[in-house]
């Protein structure tokens, strides 16, 4: 199956690449020209990105786009709730890859907050998100149960988080097969980015991306909540 058999609502845009390496070029150039676009448009531009291993890659590329960089503000559609020094910590990962040479000049917005609890850290973190400006540009994954950012489905909270009228930026999120608790950005705060891009690899991410598509229910598969226009999905086999 390739990814242009599928049936997508009108004006979602979707782009096949033969590898994970031309995946990650033309997502960078397009992330970077919608953040050119934007700091034309007003001064500055807002970049959320989501972690884990697979945005490596594009993370790299997007460093070497010619970009002015200090008029970025990038910040994380989810969080791991570890200290940034730890392995798995998004932001530790954003600093590493995407954060160098001349990228370095961006500003951070990071979500993980030392507190007692998972609870009070997403609160702490959404008092701290009041500073994002509206998002310019999103860039999303999904995970083969159809999650995207730390919106695990069957997770307590994502009834809340899915909801149009969330009045939170920020909430906690368990992941049911994952290890580390979650904090995540809420689905009125991701559903207003400018420009929202999803990217997967696989065939496996593919079949999974038909199922949301049939079964229209964010409980069930939250990447639904997101598959409408303007939308643009980067895949690769």
């Amino acid at each position: 199956m390739a990814i242009s058999e599928l049936d997508f609502p009108l004006g979602v845009v979707a782009r096949s690449h033969s590898d994970a390496q031309q995946l990650a070029t033309a997502l960078a150039e397009a992330v970077a020209a919608a953040l050119r676009a934007a700091i034309d448009s007003h001064g500055t531009a807002t970049l959320v990105v989501s972690g884990g291993r697979s945005p490596i890659a594009f993370f790299e590329c997007l460093a070497e786009q010619p970009l002015p960089w200090a008029r970025v503000l990038v910040s994380l559609a989810d969080e791991r709730w570890v200290p940034v020094g730890h392995a798995d910590s998004n932001e530790g990962l954003v600093r590493r890859h995407l954060l160098r040479g001349p990228a370095a000049d961006a500003r951070l917005l990071g979500l993980y907050q030392r507190a007692d609890s998972l609870q009070a850290a997403a609160q702490l973190a959404d008092q701290a998100l009041a500073e994002l400006p509206p998002i310019d540009v999103l860039v999303l994954g999904m995970g083969d149960d159809g999650h995207t950012a730390s919106l695990f489905p069957d997770s307590p909270g994502l009834s809340e988080a899915l909801r149009g009228d969330c009045p939170r930026r920020c909430l906690p999120m368990l992941a049911p097969s994952v290890p580390h608790q979650r904090l995540t950005l809420t689905r009125p705060l991701l559903a207003a980015a400018r420009l929202p891009l999803l990217a997967i690899q696989g065939p496996g991410k593919l079949d999974t991306l038909q199922q949301a598509l049939q079964l229209n229910d964010p409980e069930r598969m939250p990447i639904q909540a997101f598959l409408r226009a303007p939308l643009e999905i980067h895949w690769c086999p």
